[in-house]
């Protein structure tokens, strides 16, 4: 794995510190694990099967095709399994059992080995995975769950539970409807801290994703209840898994910390601008992959020396 020099923009994904890609991310396998076990809980063993078959193909996929490319065998870097969970904890319940198969094959080969492996593709390979699915087969993407049971109550899973209020314990605790992995928001939440402690990720991406949708929704209110309904905001749908583990993700987000915070905040601005006039589930995951493919440009113009050689900042 290649590391970052003082001033220099080389293959990512860039880690300061002399760390392995595997140990970072068996830390983010551990940070996401809390957030999967309670998807297991609220929506039963079939969330289980969904997670498993999506690891068990992402590695699977990953594996054949370096053998099949005659490539150096990665899978042992667990970046495949990361994006496996991702994969998984975006979709609901209730897909068929192939689906999380199909995803997580177009996520390794399609996203990530085509373009040469980790730290080469341009796109988050889970994310564009879960918008082709979405593209592909809506019904079972963002319909209600077909007759599988949630804990003894009629399962609903919708993507993002938008369309319904909820209070802030059912949003937190994960007693809303939603995706597998992105039901449990405070475990959620408290792995992104400890992500945060462990300096596996940098506070700038999530803090000004999260702060620009609370701060669009307070300033453009959908009902009266200004600060509660922005409050909620944050805490529906997919932006909790969003923020902290898929906009974070080294290879497709910008180096320094003013190019993060303007990334962060216009996943942001894409969120609401998405949720609020296109009506989409997974605006998260959209405004994720529309700013991917501004990173390269961000990075040109607020990277250590700038455009013009310059350093960007005073020393």
């Amino acid at each position: 794995m290649q590391t970052m020099s003082r001033g220099s923009l080389e293959a990512a994904p860039h880690i300061r510190r002399r760390r392995s890609t595997r140990s970072i991310m068996l830390e983010v396998s551990g940070a996401l694990l809390p957030a999967g076990l309670a998807g297991v809980y609220r929506f039963g063993l079939r969330a289980a099967l969904v997670i498993l078959i999506s690891v068990f193909s992402a590695v699977a996929a990953e594996f054949c095709y370096a053998r099949w490319a005659k490539r150096p065998q990665s899978v042992g870097d667990m970046s495949a399994v990361v994006t496996g969970l991702l994969l998984a904890y975006n979709l609901p319940v209730s897909v068929p059992l192939w689906m999380p198969a199909v995803g997580a094959v177009l996520a390794i080969v399609l996203v990530k080995m085509l373009f040469g492996g980790i730290g080469c593709n341009f796109v988050n390979p889970a994310l564009t995975a879960r918008a082709i699915l979405m593209t592909s087969w809506p019904d079972h993407m963002s319909a209600a769950a077909f007759g599988v049971p949630l804990r003894g109550v009629e399962a609903v899973t919708a993507a993002t539970p938008l369309t319904a209020v909820y209070s802030f314990g059912d949003l937190l605790l994960g007693r809303a409807p939603g995706c597998i992995g992105e039901t449990a928001r405070l475990l959620l939440l408290l792995g992104g801290i400890y992500l945060l402690i462990r300096r596996v990720i940098t506070w700038q991406i999530p803090v000004t994703m999260l702060f620009g949708v609370f701060c669009l929704n307070l300033l453009f209110p959908a009902e009266q209840a200004a600060f509660s309904a922005a409050a909620r905001e944050v805490l529906s749908g997919g932006l909790m898994l969003g923020a902290w583990f898929m906009a974070t993700d080294y290879t497709t987000s910008p180096r320094t910390g003013p190019g993060k915070c303007l990334f962060g905040l216009g996943c942001g601005v894409m969120t609401f601008v998405l949720r609020r006039f296109a009506a989409m589930p997974g605006g998260v995951s959209y405004a994720i992959l529309f700013m991917n493919l501004f990173t390269p440009m961000i990075d040109r113009f607020l990277r250590p020396g700038g455009r013009s050689g310059k350093p960007w900042r005073k020393k």
